[in-house]
């Protein structure tokens, strides 16, 4: 396994279905966690919550409340997902960057990495915790802090592209690209804070199609994984 310690961004909306939290489409994708966990992988997750709420869903709403409020959204989708998982058999905690007793441990790092190191996948909610931080950047960041190998940011499509291959038939997807590059040609893989982050503490990022637990599988080992984001110079077209 190339990537033993890893850091899972999901997005919110892969949960919705038909309602903004579909069960059905939550245990699917806790069978692709599943299938890491059993591998041997050592996960932590971050979760979305655009399939409920997004900051900039408020419209005029002041922006600091409205971001409150997508928080909440990704401890209700963490919730969900900490029941597949348990469902299925995973050992799993919830801990959440705001003080949310009653539902979920409060995060610090030392009680994440001990949680991970005695096998438990962990899930982050509430993002960082603070309004104007997209969830990319807070599973930056938890990447960081758990000192994972990589980040994965498992996406609806297979990496990322010289253009959007949905109105640009020549689109061609990126195998590895530099961070440097990203950032200079607005390649619109993740926001350009969780991009810098990763960039200055070498974390690798790998951009995958979240469609089967081969795929998962497939990013942990470097192999047929979409795109890859690290510090090479030398950027590679398939």
């Amino acid at each position: 396994m190339k990537y033993k310690r890893v850091l899972l961004k999901m997005s919110g909306e892969v949960l919705s279905g038909n309602s903004p939290i579909d069960f059905d489409n939550v245990l699917s994708h806790a069978q692709h966690i599943k299938t890491l966990h059993d591998a041997g992988c050592q996960i932590g997750i971050v979760i979305g919550g655009g399939n409920i709420w997004r900051g900039r869903s408020g419209g005029s709403m002041d922006r600091n409340r409205a971001d409150s409020i997508g928080m909440l959204a990704t401890a209700m989708n963490s919730l969900a997902m900490e029941q597949a998982l348990i469902d299925l058999g995973v050992p799993v905690k919830v801990m959440s960057a705001v003080n949310m007793e009653l539902f979920m441990d409060t995060y610090s790092a030392r009680s994440a990495n001990s949680a991970i190191d005695a096998g438990n996948v962990v899930i982050f909610a509430c993002g960082t915790g603070s309004p104007f931080f997209s969830t990319d950047t807070a599973a930056a960041l938890r990447a960081a802090q758990i000192n994972a190998d990589a980040l994965l940011l498992a996406k609806a499509v297979d990496g990322i592209y010289t253009s959007d291959p949905r109105v640009d038939s020549s689109a061609r997807r990126y195998s590895h690209v530099s961070y440097d590059e990203v950032i200079e040609k607005n390649l619109h893989a993740t926001d350009l804070t969780a991009i810098s982050f990763c960039r200055e503490y070498s974390i690798p990022m790998i951009l995958f199609a979240m469609n089967s637990g081969e795929s998962f599988l497939d990013a942990v080992n470097g192999v047929n994984a979409g795109t890859i984001v690290d510090s090479r110079a030398d950027s590679e077209l398939v």
